[in-house]
């Protein structure tokens, strides 16, 4: 089954977010609740979370890009 991560709303008035750094890579074996990617808001730098055990088959938003609250960034392969 194919799990979308998404860019998270973090508060009021967040429409977007810019990936910094992505923890793991196209084809690693993710675990729950294990960091994924740190992102950038207007207010503070959020670390998200694999919402699932699995593997991440494809990250959608590279490193440096920015991307609306809601818009996939990466999909992940349950296991």
């Amino acid at each position: 089954m194919t799990i979308e991560l998404t860019i998270p709303k973090t508060g009021m008035g967040i429409a977007e977010g810019t990936i910094q750094k992505w923890l793991k890579g196209e084809g690693e074996v993710i675990v729950k609740g294990e960091v994924l990617v740190e992102i950038e808001t207007a207010k503070a730098l959020e670390e998200v979370e694999a919402p699932i055990s699995g593997v991440l088959t494809k990250i959608v938003v590279a490193e440096t890009e920015s991307a609306d609250v809601g818009a996939v960034i990466a999909l992940l392969e349950m296991a």
